[in-house]
């Protein structure tokens, strides 16, 4: 089977134009067999040989062809009587997997990259490593405009570049097990990308309240306390969603909501016009994102509730109105109830939320770590679907990224868990943003619990190691069947290393990131916080409760404003931003909470 070494020096071949005086190491084996994906060759390993190293698992080797080289990578090595001889020469069997072919063109002979293959190996063909020239134009981009990530891992004085326009436009992936750097990753994909493309607005979705501190020079941190979504933006099925805090909903409390949120926007919009809808192309419906009053919407159930003919939807709207008096009165639902003035501040929440304009600042990190589980997919899912129609109607001009972190959250594989409008605003993005400048980025550890739609569409994949076997048949399932050896290393490569395929690269490509200073690194400022100290004494339990309880306190003096407001008046009312008027005070049990004035429960207004 093996062949014996002839007495001659290297190979007679004019493309690899060798130096008569270069060491024979060069020359490795010589193929045996060969099919249409994979090829074996024989080959010798000496104990005090040069070549002892170049026969290694992970490394590409090249099969001379005369007028082109067959590019090969090596998945396994063997010695077939599995017996080592420290004295002479050990015959060993090389199994590679053919990836390409590098031709010379051109008057100065560069070598050019192609991934099919025209001509295979024949059997005694003559393998040997690779040269750095053909190394490189394995990886070359053609012309397409890259940025460097990192190095090879073969070749480490070889750059790992990706096609940025390419990763962003259809969408990428970053999926590895925990600790192995995805985080740090990620961060720096957006550095390079940033700096890459100066349009380019991201907003990322962080749950651990990681990334503002690793790009502290782009980032605005928007989070409980500084939010301002208002409950008016949000669709019927979003606004369910609170109400109901992630438990089923009830279909005749959500028919209510259908039937009474058009009145109350029309009421906010029309206050003379009384509870009767409109018809035709300007009628309003529950998930028009038009300003309306909580309080319009509670007399309208009240109403509803006094009507002979609702006797027996009185349980129902009993309890649907306690819900919404229950989301009004926690505190963790501040940033969509706490403004007492209902204004059309649309411009000013989608401006702050996707930097329009930037301010130099391009990133918004929307930290949700504070956020109450049960409302985060509602969140998402608004953030989601304002990102996908801020890119539609701006025709393309507004290039926005949107990046989950921990995404098997909010697209899990299983469609009986997680929140459907958030799935489908995300899948959305997936499959249509590419055409208007809506781009999609996936983080996750557990690609194995993400929906295989979402995966699908991600065209470039950066697969860290993976140690779960399932996660590791989807990756396998997503690579293209000529670099399929490839992820055999998925179990056992080391911190910051990736296997990277798809459109933003030229070929499947391992390399190795590169290293972000300490203090850019995500989560570095939160876990030297959380060092533990010599005592751990110091623990203040008042702030934990209070950061528990979530509760603001008092203020001790009026907030100033640049206008005095009446707080019984409200945006929308016919006399709002008029002189006040002296009104008739309430009595001590009346419930002001709501903004309504005593005339709207039904009573005469009182006479002078």
């Amino acid at each position: 089977m093996y062949f014996e070494r002839q007495a001659e020096g290297g190979e007679t071949t004019s493309q690899e134009r060798r130096d008569p005086k270069q060491d024979d190491a060069r020359i490795l084996g010589h193929v045996v067999q060969c099919d249409g994906a994979r090829a074996v060759i024989s080959a010798y390993a000496e104990g005090a040989s040069a070549a002892v190293g170049l026969w290694t698992v992970g490394r590409m080797i090249c099969i001379n062809l005369g007028e082109t080289r067959t590019i090969g990578l090596v998945y396994s090595i063997a010695k077939s009587d599995r017996s080592w001889s420290s004295e002479g020469d050990n015959p060993i069997e090389v199994n590679v997997e053919l990836i390409g072919e590098v031709r010379d063109v051109g008057t100065d002979k560069y070598p050019v990259f192609d991934r099919g293959i025209t001509a295979y190996p024949y059997i005694g063909a003559i393998a040997h490593r690779i040269r750095s020239r053909d190394l490189q134009a394995v990886y070359d981009l053609a012309g397409r405009r890259t940025v460097t990530i990192g190095q090879l891992s073969q070749d480490d004085a070889i750059d790992a570049c990706i096609a940025i326009d390419e990763t962003l436009a259809r969408h990428f992936a970053v999926v590895g097990t925990t600790g192995v750097g995805k985080s740090t990753a990620v961060s720096l994909l957006l550095r390079k990308a940033i700096s890459a493309r100066p349009d380019l607005r991201v907003l990322i979705m962080d749950p651990h309240n990681e990334f503002a501190a690793s790009l502290p020079e782009h980032c605005v941190k928007v989070d409980t306390n500084s939010l301002d979504l208002p409950f008016w933006l949000f669709r019927l099925e979003e606004f369910s969603e609170v109400l109901f805090r992630g438990r089923e909903t009830d279909a005749d409390e959500i028919d209510v909501l259908r039937d009474l949120i058009p009145v109350a926007k029309n009421l906010y919009r029309s206050p003379q016009g009384g509870a009767f809808l409109r018809r035709g192309v300007d009628a309003l419906t529950a998930d028009t994102p038009v300003p309306y009053r909580i309080a319009d919407l509670i007399k309208q159930i009240d109403e509803r509730m006094g009507l002979l003919e609702s006797k027996n939807e009185r349980p129902i709207l009993k309890s649907l109105r306690t819900r919404i008096e229950s989301a009004l009165a926690d505190p963790r639902y501040r940033f969509m109830f706490h403004s007492r003035l209902i204004e059309d501040t649309i411009h000013e929440t989608i401006g702050n939320i996707f930097r329009v304009p930037t301010h130099g600042r391009p990133v918004t990190c929307f930290e949700m770590a504070g956020m109450p589980s049960e409302v985060v997919n509602s969140v998402c899912s608004v953030l989601a679907r304002l990102a996908f129609d801020l890119a539609l109607w701006s025709e393309g001009r507004l290039k926005l990224l949107l990046l989950c972190e921990e995404a098997h959250r909010y697209m899990p594989a299983d469609h009986r868990l997680g929140f459907a409008p958030t799935r489908h605003a995300l899948s959305r993005i997936a499959k249509e943003g590419r055409k208007y400048g809506c781009y999609l980025g996936v983080v996750t550890q557990r690609p194995g619990e993400l929906d295989p739609t979402i995966l699908s569409q991600c065209s470039t994949v950066f697969a860290m190691r993976l140690a779960n076997e399932q996660d590791q048949a989807i990756i396998r399932s997503a690579i293209a069947d000529s670099s399929a050896s490839t992820l055999s290393f998925l179990s056992s490569m080391g911190q910051r290393e990736a296997i990277a395929f798809g459109e933003g690269v030229a070929t499947t490509m391992r390399l190795k990131f590169e290293k972000l200073s300490d203090e850019l690194i995500p989560g570095t400022g939160k876990r030297a916080a959380e060092a533990p100290t010599s005592s751990g004494d110091d623990v203040d339990l008042a702030a934990v409760v209070e950061r528990l309880r979530n509760v603001p306190k008092p203020q001790a003096t009026a907030l100033g404003f640049a206008e005095v407001v009446d707080v019984q008046r409200q945006a929308g009312d016919s006399d709002y931003r008029k002189p006040a008027a002296p009104r008739p005070q309430p009595d001590d049990d009346f419930d002001t909470r709501f903004g309504l004035r005593p005339s709207t429960f039904g009573g005469r207004p009182p006479q002078d």
